[in-house]
């Protein structure tokens, strides 16, 4: 298994050259960072050089790292993580870009590439209020489109923002601000007094 992946990391990083910004490999598994500036260019590399041939993109997610390493971390708050699949090689490569701009995160997307990106990066965009520029349909596709924030930044109340319910007067759906009121979670254990005496049995 070493072999193969030191012979990965050979094949990307003649493939790929100076466009990687870093490659490290850990627990069994090579993660490769590129400039938003080279992503979408190491995309298409990874996916038609012969010695990669990475031709299936198996997932896509965000990643907000303002809370990464408990607040240790000093780099650009958003990313745009893939995890991508050679069949005709067998291995795998994690490939990730940084948003240059925390204030509007915004990547090129993959969807010219992989097809499958298209759902994906949907989700980024929902959940952690990526964009993909030059995506051909992006919108929400897992919230209501009304919805306000994005719920995987590490910033969103745990509560939301705003609550929807059926008003039967109105006979619609409609939005109010959360009356949710904030509870304490931790545990309390209360006993009765001579809880579990059994000296008088």
């Amino acid at each position: 298994m070493a072999g193969k992946l030191e012979q990965l990391k050979l094949n990307l990083e003649a493939a790929l050259g100076g466009r990687i910004a870093s490659l490290t490999q850990a627990t069994g598994e090579i993660t490769v960072v590129v400039n938003a500036a080279d992503y979408l260019a190491a995309a298409q590399a990874l996916r038609d050089d012969p010695g990669l041939a990475f031709a299936q993109l198996m997932d896509l997610c965000g990643v907000d790292y303002s809370a990464y390493g408990d607040g240790a971390w000093t780099g650009a708050r958003f990313a745009a993580t893939s995890q991508l699949l050679s069949i005709e090689h067998n291995w795998r490569v994690r490939l990730r870009v940084f948003a240059p701009d925390d204030a509007f995160p915004v990547v090129e997307t993959l969807t010219g590439i992989w097809n499958n990106a298209n759902w994906y990066e949907r989700e980024a965009f929902d959940l952690f209020g990526i964009m993909f520029s030059g995506h051909p349909d992006l919108r929400r596709i897992l919230t209501d489109y009304g919805f306000i924030g994005h719920p995987f930044r590490k910033d969103f109340p745990i509560s939301g923002h705003v609550e929807m319910r059926y008003d039967p007067q109105q006979m619609r759906v409609v939005y109010q601000p959360v009356s949710i009121e904030p509870r304490e979670i931790t545990p309390r254990i209360i006993r009765e007094e001579q809880y579990g005496d059994l000296g008088k049995h």
